[in-house]
């Protein structure tokens, strides 16, 4: 007996869905463990990869052999540094940074980044030196200058003596230093001098060695804060400290340890202050941390071990500025 579409009675249609495809089961994971060894293709011998690489590399040490005598021949002197790259080198000459030239390349006018560092350096009397951009390949060690580089001058720094001087000008208000221990960081280094001039301190203080220095990348952190803001360099961070406490300066130094003040209920606030930040992994030397008066700490959640240096530097900054404010 057939249905009402002919098929014989108890016949199923066909299922359409298509079915799993069959793996393989892992049986073909080893095909390709021959392989793993095959070198790239640019250090094989044969390869045209391998070729191009041993150019660039001919390229690279010919510029390398050429860059000091370029250099030489344009005078750019030792302790002299380059910000290279159009976006770079606008927001360097925003930021205040004292420099001495502006390299370009020619036909580019029509930048309107590279007109504004032209008229910035023109209204200031600088020398604007036209190269190729071959030169700028040396001069510049490689980084990608779109066509402009600013010779940066050295900073002058100042002494720690210095930084009281400044401090006895302002006799509405204690004496304020910022002293960094051992922070090498340069963008730490420059987001504490911003902090520093955000809450009127009178200077920041580093050291020669195992220390940030100013350079072209703190001058941009600082956001034009390092040209209100003196920096002064010591050799010795501990005997600089015994120096400003003879001034009459207490030393306070920041850390995280239980029985640390907390920095909101400093009672030295009203005093000349000598601020210590120490480094994001170590903190405070041993001896730096003896030679202070008073170990100060900012409360944070217990599933934070410490703060980025340059951030507890500006809390602790505006906790002493709001307790010299009552």
């Amino acid at each position: 007996m057939a249905d009402h579409f002919g098929r014989p009675a108890g016949a199923k249609r066909k299922g359409t869905k298509k079915r799993a495809a069959k793996g393989s089961g892992g049986k073909g994971r080893g095909r390709l463990e021959g392989h793993k060894n095959i070198p790239k293709a640019e250090d094989r011998p044969y390869h045209p990869a391998h070729k191009r690489k041993l150019a660039a590399q001919a390229r690279a040490a010919q510029v390398a052999a050429a860059a000091p005598k370029l250099k030489a021949s344009l005078q750019i002197k030792a302790g002299h540094e380059l910000v290279a790259g159009r976006n770079p080198v606008a927001e360097a000459v925003a930021a205040g940074i004292p420099y001495s030239r502006v390299f370009m390349v020619g036909a580019l006018a029509h930048d309107e980044r590279v007109v504004s560092v032209a008229r910035a350096a023109t209204a200031a009397g600088v020398p604007i030196v036209e190269v190729t951009r071959g030169e700028l390949d040396m001069i510049a060690g490689g980084s990608a200058h779109q066509g402009i580089a600013l010779e940066v001058l050295p900073y002058e720094y100042v002494s720690a003596l210095d930084l009281v001087d400044i401090a006895q000008q302002h006799s509405e208000r204690p004496g304020l230093i910022v002293a960094l221990d051992s922070v090498t960081d340069p963008h730490n280094l420059g987001a504490a001098i911003r902090s520093a001039s955000a809450f009127q301190a009178d200077g920041v203080l580093i050291t020669e060695r195992r220390s940030a220095s100013v350079n072209a990348t703190v001058w941009k952190v600082s956001a034009g804060a390092l040209a209100r803001v003196p920096v002064a360099r010591e050799t010795n961070l501990v005997l600089t400290l015994k120096e400003l406490k003879k001034q009459g300066y207490f030393v306070v130094g920041l850390a995280g340890e239980a029985e640390a003040v907390p920095i909101a209920e400093l009672s030295l606030a009203s005093e000349p202050l000598v601020l210590v930040t120490g480094s994001e992994g170590n903190g405070l030397s041993r001896l730096v941390r003896e030679t202070c008066d008073q170990i100060a700490a900012i409360p944070i959640a217990s599933q934070m071990e410490s703060l980025n240096a340059a951030v507890a530097t500006g809390i602790a900054l505006y906790q002493v500025d709001q307790l010299r404010a009552r």
